[in-house]
């Protein structure tokens, strides 16, 4: 640990994916279904883990092996999306073991908590709404709200405008390093969880976190 823990914590921020909820079932039953239409091997669920968090270009690339340049990728991207969309209804999403009881320790303690995420309003917030999480968020930024996304701190700041916060009383919490650069560049403490969608040698320690941990409980800890 770089810096002591945020005292009086006013705030906790959230990456979405990887970090506040699993989304990982839902990537992979929609991946499922284009494999089995293209008539291709299906992409195993360790291969989508590993990429949720690099975004659904990746996911695209992952199981068609196509760059971003290719004729075909945009359609293929655009089908993902839409298949992705209709399953939020019915959505396999979890939160993380031990994040709801955090979530509620938060809020019971006048300590709010938000999510700042790369992934469009069209999908966030259906998808906490339908996981009766939308009213207890104090701050949704998505990409559609900034200029600049993660990891550039803009989102992160705009948070705390919403919040009414300053940057050092606020924690960001990511599985993803632009998660990281983004919350020490806005000035705020900064905790990366391993439980989430790593890459393969993700290196965690090089990251530049204030904080690492392998599971929610131990962030909870910290506020006891």
């Amino acid at each position: 640990m770089s810096a002591s823990f945020p005292a009086p914590l006013k705030a906790m921020l959230f990456d979405l994916d990887g970090t506040l909820l699993d989304t990982a079932a839902d990537f992979t039953a929609v991946l499922d279904d284009m494999t089995r239409a293209a008539g291709i091997a299906p992409i195993p669920y360790e291969a989508v883990h590993q990429t949720v968090s690099n975004g659904a270009r990746a996911l695209v690339s992952l199981a068609f092996g196509f760059e971003a340049d290719d004729p075909q990728f945009q359609n293929h991207l655009d089908t993902l999306l839409g298949l992705y969309l209709q399953r939020i209804e019915n959505t396999q999403a979890t939160l993380y073991p031990g994040m709801d009881a955090l979530l509620t320790h938060m809020e019971n303690n006048a300590i709010k908590w938000g999510v700042v995420t790369n992934k469009p309003q069209l999908y966030s917030r259906p998808l906490l709404n339908k996981l009766q999480l939308l009213e207890r968020c104090s701050s949704l930024i998505c990409p559609d709200d900034v200029i600049h996304t993660k990891p550039h701190p803009e989102p992160l700041l705009l948070a705390c405008t919403q919040l009414g916060l300053s940057p050092e009383n606020v924690v960001y919490v990511g599985d993803h390093p632009r998660d990281i650069e983004a919350g020490n560049a806005a000035g705020m403490y900064t905790i990366a969880v391993t439980y989430g969608y790593l890459p393969a040698a993700p290196h965690v320690d090089t990251w530049g976190a204030d904080l690492i941990v392998d599971h929610v409980q131990q962030i909870q800890q910290c506020l006891i």
